[in-house]
């Protein structure tokens, strides 16, 4: 029999992995016990995303369980053992403002979380792929020193720096750098997760998102930046842009297209590899953009109101380059791009609100 398990198997990557495995698989083991609406309140609760795979998924199995209780997951990958092909981590506290408040909750969920199954699958199913969803994050306010130039409707890297033309690569530094408690978790659970790969020499992929999104998310005003703007677009509920004039930039993937990159990975896994993977040139964004296509979508003007005051570490100007995961993986290639992704965002979120 051939398993994979998924944590946070009932948020946006980790429902995405679900249906994308559900049939490449023979069993499903989901891990979710909701934290999400612990940490960001009802709107962010997945319950509905639990029920929905519970019902539609035939082989799905789902555990509420905490990643962060040891033995509890320990009889997980006691039962299913050597049958265990793939581990697809995705459970985290996600928010760079929430982790300020309870830092050592978010660094027991994002690093001694990440710890626990990184271990449990060394001692139990040492062969298996393991997957690692980590963050651009892990490179704190570095892309802020890039030379940026003020455009219209966003900030841009200078022309003259063709380095960067193609997006942020993996040869940025993780040093030297304010990332928010958030960033500085995420950074010792993927440092730790190479480390797995490379010293004890298991399949471990460790991809560092940009904005991860997709109909799938529960986006609430700390984490999930597309799905909440839509959510406000929908509903005429207020939204508020942070700093930067509303011309801060970032790439969006769709959760699809970023499990698709576990698949390719899966099938010639390499040793803690970490990549880039966001939506790159194919598909970004500044906020002032994303207002604009919202709107477009909604046929409504949005209720927004800016704050000169950015979020402590937050980018300026975030668009990955996937050219390493690109050269590794030759066949992968982009299924959606942002009008994509907001208007399946709008179409699922007009059901939910």
């Amino acid at each position: 029999m051939s398993v994979v398990i998924i944590t946070g198997s009932a948020g946006l990557i980790g429902s995405e992995a679900v249906e994308f495995f559900a049939d490449k698989f023979d069993q499903v083991i989901g891990i979710d016990n909701n934290t999400r609406q612990v940490l960001f309140g009802a709107d962010a609760s997945v319950a509905w995303n639990m029920t929905r795979l519970e019902q539609e998924i035939p082989n799905y199995k789902h555990y509420n369980v905490d990643i962060r209780d040891y033995s509890a997951m320990e009889e997980i990958f006691k039962t299913y053992s050597t049958d265990i092909k793939m581990v697809v981590h995705t459970a985290a506290q996600p928010s760079h403002d929430w982790a300020a408040k309870e830092p050592l909750t978010d660094f027991t969920i994002n690093a001694n979380g990440t710890l626990n199954l990184l271990e449990l699958t060394r001692l139990y199913s040492e062969k298996a792929v393991f997957i690692f969803t980590s963050t651009n994050k892990v490179y704190g306010d570095n892309p802020n020193k890039l030379p940026l130039v003020e455009l219209e409707k966003r900030w841009e890297v200078a022309e003259d720096h063709a380095f960067f033309q193609h997006g942020i690569d993996e040869t940025m530094s993780l040093d030297d750098t304010k990332h928010s408690l958030f960033g500085a978790s995420k950074v010792a659970a993927d440092i730790v997760a190479q480390e797995y790969g490379k010293y004890f020499g298991m399949n471990v992929g460790v991809f560092r998102g940009g904005c991860l999104t997709g109909p799938k998310h529960s986006g609430t005003q700390l984490h999930g930046f597309l799905s909440y703007l839509m959510k406000c677009a929908i509903t005429g509920d207020h939204y508020t842009v942070f700093g930067y004039k509303g011309k801060q930039v970032r790439d969006n993937i769709h959760s699809w297209d970023l499990v698709n990159m576990f698949w390719h990975f899966y099938q010639n896994p390499r040793q803690g590899e970490a990549y880039n993977a966001g939506g790159s040139r194919h598909s970004n964004c500044s906020m002032a953009e994303a207002i604009e296509v919202c709107e477009k979508i909604t046929g409504k003007k949005m209720n927004y109101s800016y704050s000169e005051t950015n979020r402590i570490g937050d980018h300026i100007w975030w668009i990955s380059d996937v050219s390493k995961f690109k050269a590794h993986y030759p066949t992968w290639e982009y299924k959606y791009g942002l009008e994509d992704i907001l208007v399946q965002i709008h179409d699922s979120m007009g059901k939910r609100v």
